[in-house]
């Protein structure tokens, strides 16, 4: 029996110290797992609310403030699913957090960009193919044959990108204090430069370094219509509508458009023009024009959706101070999806510069898409 005991409490003893042991290497994994995933930068987070600035927008902060690119070139190696790297070129691509400020404020601004085709390219320009002509067709029977149908007649509009630039600048001491929102305040004033820029350019830009405006290309009379022109409808009155019948220039404007465009058409103009035809009744003494029913819809003339551009002409003599037509048929904008920032503490001491750009182009991709009303006798 002494044997026994003696031999069972080796045993135990055994069994124990195997335990112990087990538990001090499994203690020692969590210990090193819990340092590794606290280390690591691209541990996921289990709520975005709740993660705060991740490495990133430390890293980019710190670059605006004070110009340390350090943390970025860091980013570029440790965590390359980023979309913030060291260009060649010494650039640094901004921050997806604000580059999405800056483009919900493009796409909410009064421009032709929240009516027109966006696309997104990589290249340096984007062709758009326009076929002119139809597929014909017939009626076949069970034992006639089946005339060949007409080839297509392709025209391509090359739409070329143009770089966008703005420079804000900020003082040093501004940029130090922690409380200041540089990252806010950059897609501010980036985006606000951005849209001022793009909206004039898509209605009055020459292409010369810049998009080319819809109103820059060559106008024809509707009768005399003919592509790569786009065609008006005149008022009958230099530089105003007709002392008689008013608004049944906005009536020939409407349906001198195609019943294809006409279903997503929209109006154009700016604000003093949309004074003067607010005031317009039918013959039954009915306002052509009628305010949108709920916050944030458009006011509608004869049913169609406006849209008050600023940067459309005033109504003046053989000026083209309305657009109607269907833009995202008719208008295309090509863009690049990265925005790029560029800081220059040196050019204007004691502020900081900041040079933003972005490639963009547009031009009428439609003609038939888009009809003009001139305030002229023809």
């Amino acid at each position: 029996m002494k044997a026994a005991m003696h031999g069972f409490a080796q045993e135990f003893d055994a069994f124990q110290a195997e335990i112990t042991r087990k538990f001090s290497q499994q203690e020692e994994r969590l210990t090193m797992l819990d340092r590794k995933t606290a280390l690591s930068p691209t541990r996921p987070t289990l709520s975005q609310g709740e993660a705060g600035p991740t490495l990133h927008h430390k890293a980019f902060d710190a670059y605006l403030r004070s110009g340390d690119d350090s943390p970025l070139r860091g980013l570029e190696l440790e965590a390359k699913g980023l979309n913030t790297q060291v260009a060649a070129e010494g650039g640094y691509l901004v921050d997806p957090e604000t580059a999405s400020v800056i483009r919900s404020v493009l796409h909410s601004t009064a421009s032709i960009r929240a009516i027109a085709s966006v696309v997104t390219v990589e290249a340096t320009s984007f062709d758009v193919l326009v076929d002119h002509t139809d597929v014909s067709s017939g009626w076949a029977t069970e034992s006639g044959s089946v005339a060949p149908s007409d080839s297509p007649t392709i025209d391509r509009i090359p739409i070329r990108l143009h770089e966008l630039a703005a420079m804000p600048k900020a003082s040093q001491r501004l940029l130090d204090d922690s409380a200041f929102d540089v990252e806010g305040w950059l897609a501010g004033r980036i985006a606000s430069k951005f849209a001022r820029a793009e909206a004039a350019a898509f209605i009055h830009g020459d292409g010369a370094d810049k998009p080319r405006g819809f109103l820059t290309h060559d106008t024809i009379d509707e009768e005399l219509w003919e592509w790569g022109n786009l065609g008006y409808i005149a008022t009958g009155a230099d530089g105003d509508f007709a002392s008689a019948n008013a608004s049944d220039a906005i009536v020939d404007l409407v349906y001198a458009l195609s019943a294809t465009y006409r279903a997503n058409a929209v109006f154009v103009m700016n604000s003093k023009t949309a004074g003067a035809v607010r005031k317009m009744k039918d013959a039954d003494g009915r306002f052509l024009w009628s305010d949108g029913l709920a916050a944030g819809e458009p006011a509608r003339l004869m049913g169609y959706p406006v849209l008050v551009a600023e940067d459309m002409p005033d109504i003046a003599t053989d000026s083209t101070a309305i657009a109607f037509g269907d833009f995202a048929a008719g208008y295309t904008i090509a863009e690049r999806p990265d925005m790029r920032v560029l800081r220059d503490p040196f050019s204007a001491k004691p502020h900081v510069l900041f040079y933003a750009t972005k490639r963009v182009g547009g031009d009428v991709s439609d003609f038939k898409a888009i009809k003009l009303l001139k305030f002229g006798e023809s």
